[in-house]
């Protein structure tokens, strides 16, 4: 598509004045405490420059991937991840499935929450009704409907019982929904005397000491911590939404680390004489959503046109430089039920003005396409899209929206099409399409798109309570394959991460899930070189 050049073109021009978009690395910045600070990075803390804030600090309440990158440094779950995406027990110290219906967990004795009380079965009782209470509609509850009773056995042992077999419950125990707030926090959430949102209280390596909303956030190691202390005693997460100023920071030693570089600007940072460019791949995918309770695209071939309109192979050489992979679906090779023999919707320009013209469009019609303004990779692909698909007829105007205003809309379907992307942090097909594609997960709780098929439900369900690994797997490939025909999103690429590293940081892990784990983050002086 001979449009797309003006892009690249424009990327590299981009690049061109990155040098000059540097502040003085001496400069004296005031806190918001009022307090002065060098702007230099160093000693004992780590300092982000991210691209956009959190939304809340819940772990309960959140949905998207920022504020779960905070709250995984604050909060711990009875598993998690490890680097090969391999689930470890944490808060719990063993765990095992008794029977198809029930799993029991060992809970970690001699952990305290950074408020002091301590962490038994109860607690984690308290976390799990709290989250699972229909009055409370939390976004994620869903991750866990077929959890009958949460029961304390003993003090240190809790026991899941489930109305059917669940296969991924473990999985998603790692996910943050899961993580285990303090007790008395929750009793003071629900009071109202010191919303979750705003404050936390969990156990993790580091505690929460201010959020400056709209500015920053600041953690400070957990001096109290129950396994090997963090390395440094604080972490500053700056919200920096301009992507040539935080280069910038990163390029002058303000900051150690700066999130969502665009492939055309990685150069710059690999270049860079005391940083370098820090690749992940990840287990989400990015897409252009429809909401298909509304015409046209409540109509299947309407967004099969529009999808077949589109070249994912462009947008990934041209937007992403070639950083991922096409998507064919919403699975990645990465998670667990992805099928090679899924097959996706070819590019096919002329293909899609005639299924257009069958669905009664052949003289094109007008549509929006939001995106939030943070975001310049989605940006362009709105752009992007906004030419292809004049090709076929379709005028699309492109809408911005900051962040939580971005997310409220998709949520509540104030949409026509919109670019966003899922990260499947549990790398298990259910959380990928559980969330996005069952009917009853409208809304807050995933599927923004609004899209309802009988038997896309019926096989997620079945998948659910499917013990047998590989008639789960087929399961999931069934529903996917259904899914990609009908096309309520358009899926586009498995997109690596692009960020920034200073080279004095050690023991950084950016895990495939999108976060940002900084347990073991250092910072050797030597290395600096500022």
């Amino acid at each position: 598509m001979a449009n797309l050049k003006r892009y690249v073109a424009g990327f590299a021009g981009a690049t061109v004045l990155l040098a000059g978009c540097s502040s003085d690395p001496g400069a004296v910045e005031e806190g918001s405490d009022g307090s002065t600070s060098t702007g230099s990075a160093g000693g004992d803390q780590f300092v982000l420059a991210l691209s956009s804030d959190i939304v809340s600090l819940d772990p309960q309440e959140t949905t998207d991937v920022p504020s779960s990158q905070v709250s995984t440094n604050i909060y711990e779950n009875l598993l998690e991840h490890d680097n090969n995406m391999e689930l470890q027990p944490v808060l719990a110290e063993s765990y095992e499935m008794v029977d198809d219906l029930t799993w029991e967990f060992q809970i970690r004795e001699g952990v305290t929450f950074h408020d002091g009380e301590e962490l038994n079965a109860d607690a984690v009782v308290k976390n799990f009704e709290r989250l699972l209470d229909p009055d409370n509609a939390k976004p994620r509850a869903n991750m866990f409907e077929l959890v009958e009773e949460i029961t304390a056995i003993d003090e240190y042992t809790v026991e899941f019982t489930t109305s059917e077999p669940f296969a991924p419950l473990d999985a998603h125990l790692a996910h943050s929904a899961a993580a285990i707030i303090s007790p008395a926090a929750i009793d003071a959430d629900e009071n109202g005397d010191a919303l979750l949102s705003v404050n936390a209280a969990g156990t993790g390596s580091f505690e929460l000491d201010e959020w400056v909303q709209g500015n920053e956030i600041r953690l400070s190691k957990n001096e109290n911590y129950w396994g090997e202390e963090a390395q440094v005693s604080q972490v500053t997460m700056r919200v920096v939404p301009e992507q040539s100023t935080r280069i910038g920071m990163l390029d002058q030693g303000e900051v150690h680390f700066i999130d969502q570089v665009e492939s055309a600007n990685s150069g710059i940072v690999d270049d860079m004489q005391n940083a370098s460019l820090l690749t992940q791949e990840q287990l989400g995918f990015e897409y252009i959503g429809f909401n298909t309770d509304v015409e046209p695209f409540d109509d299947p071939d309407v967004r099969r046109a529009i999808a077949m309109a589109i070249d994912s192979e462009v947008l990934l050489e041209g937007l992403y430089g070639g950083f991922g992979s096409v998507a064919t679906g919403p699975l990645s090779e990465y998670t667990f039920g992805y099928s090679e023999d899924t097959q996706g919707i070819e590019y096919d320009p002329e293909g899609a003005k005639e299924l257009l013209a069958e669905a009664g469009y052949e003289d094109g019609f007008s549509a929006s396409i939001l995106t939030n303004d943070a975001n310049p990779t989605r940006i362009h692909i709105a752009e992007v899209a906004q030419d292809y698909l004049q090709e076929v007829g379709v005028d699309l105007s492109i809408e911005m929206m900051e962040w939580g205003a971005f997310l409220d809309a998709t949520d509540q379907g104030n949409t026509e099409m919109f670019v966003l992307g899922w990260s499947t942090v549990t790398a298990d097909a259910d959380y990928a399409l559980h969330p996005n594609f069952y009917s009853g997960n409208h809304g807050s709780q995933g599927n923004s798109t609004f899209y309802d098929n009988e038997e896309v439900d019926a096989l997620l369900t079945e998948a659910r309570s499917e013990s047998d690994n590989d008639a789960r797997a087929d399961l999931y490939a069934q529903a996917e394959q259904i899914i990609i025909e009908e096309a309520p999103m358009i899926f586009t690429v498995h997109n690596d991460y692009i960020t920034g590293i200073a080279d004095s940081v050690e023991g950084f892990n950016h895990l495939a899930t999108g976060i940002y784990d900084l347990s073991e983050v250092s910072i050797n002086e030597e290395e600096a070189g500022y």
